[in-house]
């Protein structure tokens, strides 16, 4: 079924401002935040936390980036609502809020196991440009001059409107109609020398032009990119072919259309969503034997399968298991089913994946290992049906190729947990 590409973000060449009264614009290079201050972490000394590296949005997640937002408490963000000369908006403000909420802040609370809350304040009304919409020359491949000239333009339109103090994130959201606008442009915009707006500095804004009705969880794939996570889908060099074969349908990073698109243990890890005692590092050579929790179960959230009736939440035991391979790469071990933002999953069990935390965004930082390479399923609905039926079902034991690493899905629990044998070295 043909779909649009995947969501991007924008990082690479330098912005011109196209009036001296605002700071000189640039979009972020590979290493230009990344190399920011850091926040020391609880789980720094944990040995199988990958360090971070100057990799644009790097897996490794010893330290934090203190230049992005962590979502680790509540966020407010801003939509501003921009029109064009060329056109008579067809949609309200309203209507394009709806697309967006509260659907984005329930991703999120779900995923984040309710400690993380983003509220949303949207405006009621549009603010006009002062050029036309076709004037910005808006795409994916953004050239600097216009993507500079369109962020000028939306700033100083909503500055005498909006209190950017207040706020921890901001969506510049275009008219969909307008003739100029390009849905395929929507993405992160990366500012390694922040606008000043009301004595606070923009580090980033949202470009939103997105249809209506819009792609499923678009905003909540650009949130994420705020929150330092990287673009999981691989971009062919020509634009052409299949961009979901690193992790399929599992993360939002890799794809909004996902059947299973919650995102990673490592990246709940990453954003203080997991304790250091929800991660367990096998770090010896044997047998280790342990238990998982379902990644998508939280509060209140019924897990289905178990060895009794449907079981509701999970406290603070294990969801992720992580195996080191190597100075700058681990495995990692997940259990994922049809729960919470999962509810669409294609197959049950337990998920295999290779993390580098000195790859870039779009560079393979996380692949799926399939354990059922010879197969495919929901081929009717899956972006990537090869990967759709990689985790390792119940019963079954598998070997990751390469590395001589076993893992054995044994049973579940009454409440619905997964009980796992990891069979490492010797």
């Amino acid at each position: 079924m043909p779909r649009q590409s995947p969501l991007k973000e924008f990082r690479g060449s330098r912005l011109r401002s196209t009036a001296a009264v605002f700071t000189t614009l640039s979009a972020l290079a590979a290493t230009s935040l990344v190399t920011g201050p850091s926040i020391a972490e609880p789980f720094s000394a944990v040995p199988c936390a990958l360090q971070r590296t100057d990799a644009h949005h790097s897996e490794g997640l010893d330290t934090w980036n203190a230049a992005y937002p962590r979502p680790t408490r509540a966020l407010k963000a801003v939509m501003i609502f921009l029109s064009f000369p060329d056109a008579v908006p067809r949609t309200t403000p309203a209507q394009l809020t709806a697309d967006h909420f509260p659907a984005t802040s329930r991703y999120f609370e779900r995923a984040s196991y309710g400690r993380f809350t983003l509220h949303p304040h949207a405006l009621r009304h549009w603010i006009r440009m002062p050029e036309p919409s076709t004037a910005y020359a808006m795409k994916r491949d953004w050239g600097a001059e216009h993507r500079a000239a369109y962020l000028h333009d939306a700033l100083a339109v909503a500055d005498p409107q909006v209190d950017f103090s207040r706020y921890d994130i901001v969506y510049f959201v275009a008219d969909p109609d307008a003739p100029g606008v390009d849905s395929d442009a929507t993405k992160v915009v990366n500012l390694d020398t922040p606008l000043r707006a009301d004595g606070t500095d923009i580090r980033r804004v949202v470009t939103v032009f997105e249809k209506h009705p819009p792609d499923r969880l678009v905003l909540a794939h650009e949130t994420g990119h705020v929150f330092d996570l990287p673009d999981l889908y691989h971009r062919p060099d020509d634009g052409k072919g299949d961009w979901d074969t690193y992790v399929g349908d599992w993360d939002l990073m890799g794809s909004q259309f996902g059947l299973a698109p919650d995102l990673f243990g490592w990246h709940k890890w990453k954003l203080g969503w997991l304790d250091p005692r929800q991660v367990v590092c096998v770090r010896e050579a044997g047998v280790t034997r342990l238990t998982l929790e379902p990644l998508g179960a939280g509060p209140g959230i019924p897990v289905r399968g178990a060895a009794g009736p449907p079981a509701f939440g999970f406290g603070h035991g294990a969801k992720l298991a992580v195996v080191r391979t190597g100075h700058d790469s681990v495995l990692a071990f997940e259990a994922r089913g049809p729960i919470g933002n999962d509810a669409a999953a294609c197959r049950s069990g337990i998920l295999v994946y290779r993390v580098r935390g000195g790859a870039q965004s779009g560079g393979g930082p996380i692949e799926v290992i399939d354990a059922h390479p010879h197969t495919e399923a929901c081929w009717e609905n899956s972006v990537y049906p090869p990967l759709a039926d990689a985790p390792v079902s119940l019963g079954e034991t598998f070997t990751v190729p390469g590395e001589g690493i076993r893992v054995g899905v044994e049973g579940r629990t009454v409440s619905g947990a997964w009980t796992v044998k990891i069979t490492a070295g010797g």
